[in-house]
């Protein structure tokens, strides 16, 4: 199993070392996740569980009630 683990970790060093438009092609990725998931987050998803309760037993309390009460059916109305 140890063997199998090197040989594959081995196959990834030498196919990026080897790599020339690809490297950079990975950091242009690398950089779009950054900035998706760091940068956006801060601007457009607040904290919503510290901004709306003020004790961590509050918070713990929502959260539970969410995760285990089921979803109100939908109606559906036809025209």
């Amino acid at each position: 199993m140890r063997g199998l683990l090197f040989r594959i970790y081995a196959l990834y060093r030498d196919g990026f070392a080897a790599m020339t438009l690809g490297r950079d092609l990975w950091l242009i990725v690398a950089l779009k996740l950054i900035i998706m998931f760091a940068v956006l987050k801060l601007f457009f998803f607040p904290n919503y569980l510290n901004l709306h309760f003020a004790t961590d037993a509050d918070r713990a309390a929502h959260v539970l009630g969410e995760i285990t009460t089921p979803p109100a059916p939908r109606t559906v109305r036809h025209e």
